[in-house]
């Protein structure tokens, strides 16, 4: 005999269907932040795909870091509702960019740290005994105070490929959440890979959080 589902109960079931396939392509944590959710956009624009940047990823309630971002990007940063955004480039913020930061009110803050020359991943730097690169620590502290301040957030931290520059900020930012080492250098391999530096992680290791201890992140 062949049974009937009642109409109620398959449209919750079609519903639960959708929202376990919404949590597959990475929607959920959304769910998490419906204030931080956008007016709809324009409906010429509502087509559009929502397209993260290059290592995008939620670092706390209000913090997110990322690669640099490009146009495929824009719609998706929109959904952010952005205050502000952390460059730690050196290199001018490409024109593009800083025009739709202009146009949706999102103010820049540049903080211009040198990316390494050596181009060596952990295990060789190991190998040959690398000298420590340098980083700039006062500069590191600035970002912080700026990250952590609640009225620049919801803030985006990226650098060009948001793994070394964007990685040791964002370890220095556990440390004052009193994240473990080990649990610090986790999330950094996540982000970099192959391409992770000893000289990063001894800097975040060496880093003294103890005169930020008064700033708050969320917890």
């Amino acid at each position: 005999m062949k049974l009937e589902v009642p109409a109620a109960r398959q449209r919750s079931q079609d519903a639960e269907q959708k929202d376990k396939a919404a949590g597959v392509l990475g929607i959920e944590p959304w769910k998490n932040h419906p204030a931080r959710l956008p007016a709809p956009l324009p409906e010429a624009d509502a087509g559009g795909a929502l397209v993260p940047p290059l290592n995008f990823a939620m670092v706390d309630d209000g913090i997110f870091r990322s690669g640099l971002p490009d146009a495929a990007n824009f719609r998706f940063l929109l959904s952010l509702n952005l205050r502000s955004i952390v460059y730690l480039c050196p290199e001018p913020y490409p024109e593009e960019n800083a025009w739709f930061l202009r146009q949706n009110g999102i103010e820049l803050h540049q903080f211009g740290i040198e990316g390494s020359k050596s181009g060596l991943t952990m295990p060789e730097t190991l190998l040959l005994q690398e000298p420590l690169v340098y980083i700039p620590e006062e500069t590191i502290r600035e970002a912080l105070k700026v990250i952590l301040d609640v009225r620049n957030q919801p803030v985006l931290i990226h650098c060009k490929r948001g793994k070394h520059r964007t990685g040791c900020v964002v370890g220095c930012l556990r440390k004052l959440q009193k994240w473990c080492l080990s649990s610090v250098f986790d999330e950094y391999l996540h982000f970099a890979a192959a391409k992770a530096r000893s000289t990063d992680q001894r800097f975040m290791e060496l880093f003294d959080a103890s005169s930020l201890m008064h700033l708050t992140a969320s917890e």
